[in-house]
């Protein structure tokens, strides 16, 4: 993919424009949504040569031959292709099914954060999938992620910052990733050269700025941060618009906040740094919902003007990452990135055309995705043992433990409970709700703590799919479980495994960096579903035990996380005492 117009393909599209030359493509009779100027223009035709507009105007008779693809879109609107400015693409599934749905629904263009899989795939292993995320039927642009992470393991296996400017260089990455604002203030080392970089390369810095105010957000921008996805309320939103930043709405799989953000509409603020975005979707939501039309449509549905919606999902993106010059858009010089709908108020899209060519009718795709091939391996094998998840402390006496207190799906605090012990060391109490915890990095290092709130009362749930890191967390009612769901996991070279009683009740193989399944993207649904309704029979009280087993060891969430140094606290960036009376 080329990400520029060369002389030979402008000089093609004047011969276009001006009659002299026939254009590939003509859609007729259409009204198109000009995001430019914020009006619905009447009755307008577009011609399209090759990858590229080259016409839009009330007749494309003079450009049309014997030749020329026509698509009527006579009393339908015509609008640009959507923009996903913040995705996590490789959320179990594989490129390729994601795309296979993605597409179908009139997005044209997604920039994905490589944070997720970065501790996993390494360098080589980044540059590979990036490689074949090129040349498909939408583009696909990433941010390279300065890789913080809670775990001094993890980040051994990250890319160092050599290779993480290398990559930044690329065509087909327009920024650095979001970088936590907490490790940033504190010195990260990564942060500031890769901005610096990034800056020097005009691409962007892309912030991630929850509960930063003030004087905080002021010192955080000094990095050139200029976007925040993690505002939770209208006055964030405020706050970071004036302060000069592009602010993105999330309407995903793990945070939904549109509905809050409604409230924007009483205020007298304008939206051109609006963007909407994802943050991720998970395979059940992306066959059942679909993905940014579903987004948009949401939008529409909370009361957002129509145009205003679709600007936040097209041209404000495409302005933030620099790329208004090729897409965003319906116009001449711009990637032909076109969605066909039957109204405004319903974002169904009967035709969706990417780089000019017709990828799908109908919801059916008439472009299939590229296939690429991710040689990244899964774990060794390691065989635990329930010795292996004790917590020994001295003597018999009740002890003070630093419990984690699972608040919210998502957000934890410290709890300081008092636990019995037994033979000299502390067990689950699943009467109270307090459950063993434990993080196996990629290393075989081990550290088990207690949480409380998961609900479980029985069994254990074990997950390689782990947030800024490489390992294994479990979540048990008793040691013997535990292992033998990491033992399973490990087998399986990556997974998700849940074990009750001697039995695996069932099991997930990701064997792609331990983090993606190679399976169909029905059959990838259909198991995250069957996985999650059994843990829950075993008691466990949120709706997705893998996203909040999964979060445990991110330093992007409040307030308490888990690292094989032990539980650290966010809001200090130390390790808690586990005992508080020994």
């Amino acid at each position: 993919m080329i990400y520029t117009l060369d002389p030979q393909t402008m000089v093609s599209l004047r011969e276009v424009a001006l009659g002299r030359e026939m254009a590939d493509l003509v859609i007729v009779g259409g009204d198109v949504v000009n995001v430019y100027s914020g009006e619905i223009i009447q009755d307008q035709s577009i011609a399209i040569k090759g990858k590229w507009i080259a016409y839009v105007g009330p007749n494309v008779d003079h450009c049309t031959g014997a030749n020329t693809e026509r698509i009527d879109a006579s009393g339908r609107v015509v609008i640009p292709g959507f923009i996903d400015g913040h995705t996590h693409l490789l959320y179990y599934c594989s490129p390729g099914e994601f795309l296979r749905y993605a597409m179908k629904g009139g997005t044209t263009t997604i920039i994905t954060e490589l944070v997720d899989v970065s501790f996993a795939f390494q360098y080589q292993g980044l540059i590979e999938l990036l490689e074949g995320l090129k040349d498909q039927p939408i583009k696909v642009f990433a941010t390279v992620s300065p890789c913080m992470t809670l775990s001094e393991g993890f980040r051994k296996r990250s890319p160092n910052l050599e290779e993480l400017i290398e990559l930044l260089k690329r065509d087909d990455v327009v920024g650095v990733g979001e970088g936590y604002w907490q490790d940033t203030l504190r010195g990260d080392p990564n942060f500031p050269a890769l901005s610096a970089e990034a800056l020097r390369l005009r691409k962007t810095v892309e912030g991630h700025a929850a509960g930063c105010r003030e004087k905080r957000l002021n010192a955080y921008l000094s990095y050139g941060v200029s976007s925040c996805h993690e505002s939770t309320n209208p006055h964030e939103v405020i706050e970071k618009v004036r302060a000069g930043i592009w602010v993105m709405i999330r309407e995903g799989s793990v945070r939904k906040e549109l509905h809050a953000m409604s409230e924007l509409k009483k205020k007298d603020i304008g939206y051109r740094r609006l963007v909407l975005v994802t943050d991720s979707v998970d395979p059940c939501d992306l066959i059942e919902k679909g993905y940014m039309e579903f987004v948009v449509q949401r939008a529409i549905d909370l009361g957002f003007d129509p145009i205003t919606a679709i600007q936040m999902a097209t041209l404000n993106p495409a302005e933030h990452f620099r790329l208004d010059n090729l897409l965003g858009g319906i116009a001449p010089g711009k990637y032909a990135d076109i969605v066909i709908i039957h109204d405004l108020e319903n974002i169904d899209a009967e035709y969706v055309i990417s780089n000019g060519q017709v990828i799908s009718h109908n919801k059916e795709i008439t472009a299939e995705p590229r296939k690429m091939k991710l040689s990244v391996g899964g774990f060794q094998r390691r065989e635990m043992a329930p010795d292996d998840f004790k917590i020994v402390v001295r003597g018999n006496q009740p002890c003070k433990v630093a419990v984690i207190d699972q608040i919210t799906e998502l957000v934890t605090r410290e709890a300081v409970m008092e636990m019995s012990t037994t033979s000299g060391e502390i067990c689950c109490d699943p009467e109270k709700d307090i459950l063993k915890i434990s993080l196996i990095t990629w290393e075989g290092k081990v550290f088990t703590g207690l949480i409380r709130g998961l609900g479980m009362k029985k069994g254990a749930l074990a997950t390689s799919y782990v947030w800024e890191g490489f390992g294994v967390i479990v979540a048990g009612e008793n040691e013997e479980d535990m292992a033998f769901a990491v033992n399973r996991v490990f087998e399986l070279r990556g997974g998700i495994a849940v074990y009750s009683g001697g039995e695996i009740l069932t099991e997930l193989a990701l064997p792609i960096g331990g983090m993606i399944s190679d399976l169909p993207l029905e059959a990838l649904k259909d198991r995250l579903e069957e996985i999650e309704s059994i843990t829950k029979r075993l008691g466990f009280r949120f709706d997705h035990p893998l996203l909040t087993l999964s979060t445990i060891t991110t330093p992007a969430i409040p307030f308490l996380r888990i690292s094989e140094h032990g539980l650290v606290d966010l809001r200090t960036g130390s390790v808690v005492e586990l005992i508080k009376n020994q």
